[in-house]
């Protein structure tokens, strides 16, 4: 017999994704939630780079469920970057509109999405790489599982979900050849966080914050390598961006690798399975998160990039 609850749930998402994949009037819409007033230039990045272009967007019944990102949208306003908020039935309304404003004037454009949102922020991607205009940070926060593939056209994805949510649990994969910077976080071992507030959460939003007004100094260096995780109970939610490459030192052992770059020990094992034997072999490669910020490497025991 099937669960009531579930088909219910499976019948939301179904009308969730005729609606946004229906045809939109190219006409302009005026967003859910306009920007706030100019911030003081203190709170602004460098004046010499343009901010950033921030489209937000809600799930279903998103004025009920999605609150968090408004929530999220008036913490990106009082670190003085503008955002919008809109529902996910004129996503692509709103890419077009984001298009024209970037054919005028070309700045960073960050898109995050909660749930049909989620899947959202991925679709407006895809139309902005038929356009040739490249996506600076792409956020999904417990994506439907029909979101597709993250297109080539994205420089930094970040998926937040929870693999076990009916609702979300979308698990975003990027598409062969993607050359971006990719990390996948699944908190589905994190019981207090559900599908309906996963978006809610201070310290998700506290990061996402930082990124957006990292943008214009964080170019990355180096090979990324894509990081997927599953973070265990009780570990803080430290989003990522990417894996970096390094090689070992006779001695070297996982754990001392972790210690050195100081990220927890089961971030690194998680990415470099059948690698935990202590020691490594000298010279293997050994992938460490990283966050795309100026890195300080220990001054003893970090293992020399090759």
């Amino acid at each position: 017999m099937i669960n009531p609850t579930r088909g219910m749930a499976v019948l939301v998402g179904m009308l969730c994704l005729i609606s946004l994949s229906a045809g939109v009037d190219s006409a302009v819409a005026g967003p859910v939630t306009a920007a706030a007033t100019e911030a003081p230039p203190s709170a602004m990045a460098p004046s010499a780079a343009p901010r950033p272009r921030v489209y937000l967007f809600r799930g279903a019944m998103g004025p009920i469920f999605s609150t968090g990102i408004d929530r999220l949208s008036e913490k990106l306003e009082q670190a003085g970057i503008p955002s919008n908020v809109y529902e996910f039935t004129i996503c692509r309304l709103i890419a077009a509109q984001a298009i024209h404003d970037y054919r005028e004037s070309p700045a960073p454009i960050v898109l995050i999405g909660h749930s049909m949102g989620g899947l959202c922020a991925v679709k407006f991607a895809e139309v902005l790489e038929s356009e040739g205009i490249r996506a600076d940070l792409v956020v999904a926060i417990d994506p439907a599982h029909v979101t597709p593939d993250v297109p080539l056209n994205v420089n930094r994805f970040i998926n937040i979900f929870i693999s076990t949510s009916v609702l979300g649990g979308g698990d975003v994969k990027p598409k062969p050849g993607y050359l971006g910077q990719y990390a996948s976080f699944d908190l589905s071992q994190h019981d207090e966080v559900t599908h309906i507030n996963i978006e809610k959460q201070d310290a998700i939003h506290e990061q996402l914050v930082t990124k957006v007004l990292q943008l214009a100094s964080t170019k990355p260096a180096g090979e990324g390598v894509p990081v997927r995780y599953v973070v265990p109970p009780k570990a803080p939610i430290d989003l990522w961006d990417s894996g970096m490459p390094v090689f070992a030192r006779p001695g070297d052992s996982l754990e001392s690798i972790a210690d050195a770059y100081h990220v927890p020990l089961w971030s690194v094992m998680q990415v470099n399975k059948g690698a935990d034997r202590t020691p490594l072999v000298p010279g293997e490669r050994v992938v460490v998160p990283r966050h795309l910020e100026p890195v300080v490497e220990a001054s003893v025991r970090a293992p020399p990039r090759h």
